[in-house]
């Protein structure tokens, strides 16, 4: 079944929603605080879909023809959905710490890609897209009133685009900093790497939770990032703690 380039009515529904709780915080100001956590939800899942949608529209433009038969080309969010990679982890560990966790699920086919630079392109792809909607959102802060809830929701939205650019870009198999540059790495450098893909991030996320030098320097760099783009970062973090509505 050949699903197309048209962009899906799930992917529309979530931008119409994100777009009506928008207003709802503008027009009911004693009701916004409640709209924080579904604003940003439904945020973080549109820039999901944006960011898969990076990687299946480069490989498509590289030579793999398969991710429009898979439906990765409609921005439709089930067709990027893995059950724990997509849903659990993401929102766990938003829940637990604002990290902007990739839960994506789009498959390439890495044969049909065309040579070395095509692979990173591909890998790099996602990121980008992550940065331009990134770009997208200091924008917006930058140009609309600073309305009370909305403004600290976007600019957590914001932080976490930030947490999840970092984190993408770390040379960690498994994340797309390492599809980056693994295509130009020594052969044995990269089979070491394809073992250690599908559990790279898993030990990454264990470091954090258990090295505190290791959560750190994420964090700091993080931050480092936040300011050099002139990111809110207090509005961040109060947007964080709106989004925790059960813990303040």
């Amino acid at each position: 079944m050949t699903h197309g380039t048209a962009v899906s009515g799930s992917f529309l529904g979530l931008v119409v929603g994100l777009l009506i709780v928008a207003v709802f915080m503008v027009v009911q100001p004693d009701l916004a605080r409640a709209a924080v956590f579904p604003f940003v939800l439904v945020g973080w899942l549109i820039s999901l879909c944006l960011h898969e949608y990076g990687h299946a529209i480069a490989a498509y433009t590289c030579g793999d023809h398969s991710v429009r038969e898979k439906g990765y080309l409609t921005l439709d969010p089930l067709h990027y959905t893995n059950a724990q990679f997509s849903i659990i982890w993401p929102l766990v560990f938003l829940a637990l710490g604002g990290i902007g966790l990739p839960g994506g699920a789009v498959y390439i086919d890495t044969g049909a890609l065309r040579s070395p630079a095509a692979r990173s392109l591909v890998s790099a792809a996602g990121p980008i897209a992550t940065l331009l909607l990134l770009i997208l959102l200091l924008i917006i802060l930058a140009a609309v009133p600073r309305t009370p809830f909305l403004y600290e929701a976007l600019a957590f939205l914001a932080f976490l685009e930030v947490s999840a650019l970092v984190l993408n870009l770390l040379p960690v198999p498994g994340l797309d900093g390492w599809g980056i540059i693994e295509p130009w790495l020594p052969i044995d450098i990269r089979e070491s790497g394809a073992r250690l893909a599908p559990i790279g991030p898993t030990l990454l996320f264990m470091a954090f939770f258990m090295i505190p030098s290791v959560n750190g320097m994420f964090w700091r760099l993080v931050f480092d990032v936040a300011q050099i783009t002139h990111l809110d970062a207090r509005a961040a973090i109060q947007g964080l703690h709106l989004f925790q509505f059960w813990r303040y």
